[in-house]
């Protein structure tokens, strides 16, 4: 059996919810204590601001941690990683049920997300090991099962604090990294995994940390489509950073509203990811992204023209379920056509796309530092220009590879 591809493999695809679990760490370390937020504060006896900044440590450490982990997966293999990341995300998720200070809750915070990027960065790996040339389609069960994590992970911790208090929800992080662990350790075992490969099957790289990136970053082709990868997520975190502002502060609706409208969205993301992985298949990466792409600059257009008219709270609603559908498809196939220019170094190209992704998370206080009072079109602009952008990188991406034919005729 071949090393690089296992698409037809039954008892392989099997894995993909146990690959969604894994990643899904992240979503719940992010989402499940955003409702603790103003307890945090009280109990650490210090400004809400210092708990918001647990956020962008978060993200801070996140991105460290996919930079250095995912060229070290590369070369000594995934699942070391896997096991490594996901025991270092229980024990500092165990600390911060532990801690009453705020530096050390604060300094826990950067080391839960710096652990548990080791575990996260190499699933893409994984999943293009399933799918072979169909890899967008793994990444959309995977996302579409992943997705359910930033939808229920703030019902979770309302409850946790409604039972107990705040402890409750590190406890249950630690206790869900220990359950995944054991999966990973008995279940995670592909061929392609140190442990399971002949030296001359071996599809590890040879070569050392900064060189497994200088490839990365210099195979033609690839530094376009991981533009677009960026501004895609740029758009992204525009949104989750912009929106309570647009909605309950700009728009004066309730928490319970807002709720609804981000449930809203979630579930235009959960459903986009079903109609990529049927479509995928049939009409490529390449094609999904360029119309999706088309379709995004149209919602983000009619996004900026409602609230340049100040309509209704509902028109905007409306424009930005589609505009985020569209974000799930761009986002997906933009990552998978980078994923399928590699074979040894998937891990360092995931690594590049989630540090760019999270990277710029960690900017989004900045980010709505510029947001006008009493208005959204600020947001409605970066959006519409994140996807403009897109759409300019591709027509370039379409260009460079124009030339290139031209060049072997």
């Amino acid at each position: 059996m071949s090393t690089h591809s296992l698409p037809a493999a039954p008892q392989f695809t099997r894995l993909i919810p146990l690959l969604a679990a894994i990643i899904a760490i992240t979503p719940f370390a992010i989402d499940m204590y955003l409702p603790a937020m103003t307890v945090l504060a009280a109990q650490f006896n210090t400004p809400i601001t210092d708990i918001q900044q647990s956020l962008s440590l978060y993200l801070i450490g996140y991105s460290a941690g996919m930079f250095i982990f995912g060229p070290l997966a590369d070369k000594w293999g995934r699942r070391h990683f896997v096991i490594f990341g996901l025991i270092g995300f229980m024990l500092t998720s165990l600390a911060l049920a532990l801690t009453t200070h705020i530096q050390l809750f604060l300094t826990l915070r950067f080391f839960q997300a710096f652990t548990g990027a080791a575990a996260t960065v190499v699933i893409p790996s994984y999943v293009k090991d399933i799918y072979g040339k169909d890899t967008a389609k793994g990444m959309s069960y995977v996302m579409l099962i992943m997705m359910l994590a930033p939808l229920i992970a703030p019902g979770i911790g309302s409850l946790i604090l409604t039972l107990g208090d705040w402890h409750m929800i590190f406890f249950l992080l630690a206790a869900y990294a220990l359950l995944i662990v054991i999966l990973a350790f008995y279940k995670l075992k592909l061929p392609n995994d140190t442990h399971f490969q002949t030296t001359e099957e071996n599809t590890l790289s040879q070569v050392s940390f900064f060189k497994n990136y200088r490839t990365v970053l210099t195979k033609p082709g690839v530094a376009l489509n991981i533009m677009v990868s960026f501004v895609i997520s740029f758009a992204f975190f525009s949104y989750l950073t912009a929106s309570p502002f647009v909605f309950m502060s700009v728009f004066s609706l309730p928490p319970e509203k807002f709720a609804i409208i981000f449930t809203a969205n979630v579930g235009a993301l959960m459903l986009a990811n079903v109609i990529n992985s049927r479509l995928v298949t049939r009409f490529g990466s390449d094609a999904l992204l360029r119309i999706a792409t088309f379709l995004a600059v149209i919602a983000g257009t009619f996004l900026l023209t409602f609230n340049t008219l100040n309509l209704d709270y509902l028109y905007t609603a409306a424009a930005l379920i589609p505009l985020m559908g569209c974000l799930g498809i761009m986002s997906v196939n933009a990552d998978a056509i980078i994923l399928m220019k590699f074979q040894k170094e998937i891990s360092t190209a995931s690594a590049v796309i989630g540090t760019l992704k999270f990277g710029c998370g960690a900017l989004g206080g900045p980010i709505l530092a510029l947001f006008a009072k009493n208005s959204a079109i600020p947001f409605a602009i970066l959006m519409l220009s994140a996807v403009m952008i897109a759409a300019i990188l591709q027509i370039l991406i379409h260009i460079q590879k124009g030339r290139t034919r031209y060049r072997h005729q």
